[in-house]
């Protein structure tokens, strides 16, 4: 068993095919539209679940416990594990945001639109559209640019890295912020008829 749970891959490769197979067996319509219209709302969850779970990860863990952290094993955390980290998370903003603005494309004759502009009907579902889209491009034009800085990875001097740094944080806990409302307003339109 360590064998298939130590090998990441492997692991989600069983998680696919076992996807697969609730796909196929849980669901005869597999060929509808309103299915797949489903399904790409099961990715966009995917999607948002992997990205605010690394904005959580960075503002609960990686951001308050760097200070206690000795310095010879900082280069891990910022070599290895906060790159790797924030490949998944940019990406998964990305990925979040396409596939939101697709599923409220598909649904109801595609509601993006009114969404986008706050109609009546559509407001809290619109206000957590917009914080979304705020958010992503805090992630990739705020956080991101910063953190190749303060991680070293292109040049910068070290008052450079240390000023990154500091903006890469406060653009972090500004998402982690927004992230509050932005999950109310989604789950409200949906499950709280907000």
């Amino acid at each position: 068993m360590a064998k298939i749970l130590g090998n990441f891959h492997l692991a989600l490769l069983i998680g696919l095919a076992l996807l697969v197979i609730a796909m196929v067996g849980l669901h005869s319509d597999v060929m509808d539209g309103f299915y797949w219209a489903g399904f790409l709302r099961f990715l966009h969850v995917f999607a948002g679940v992997l990205w605010i779970g690394l904005l959580y990860y960075f503002n609960f863990v990686q951001i308050p416990t760097m200070p206690k952290v000795p310095a010879e094993l900082k280069p891990g955390v910022s070599r290895y594990i906060a790159p790797a980290a924030l490949f998944w998370f940019r990406w998964a903003a990305l990925a979040t945001l396409i596939l939101g603005l697709l599923v409220a494309e598909i649904q109801e004759g595609g509601y993006s639109a009114r969404a986008l502009t706050l109609a009546e009907g559509y407001r809290t579902i619109g206000v957590g559209m917009w914080l979304g889209i705020v958010m992503a491009a805090n992630v990739w034009f705020v956080i991101w640019p910063n953190q190749k800085r303060a991680l070293g990875l292109v040049e910068a001097d070290d008052a450079s890295k240390a000023r990154s740094a500091t903006t890469a944080m406060m653009a972090s806990r500004t998402n982690l912020i927004l992230s509050l409302p932005m999950l109310y307003c989604m789950v409200g339109q949906i499950h709280m008829g907000a």
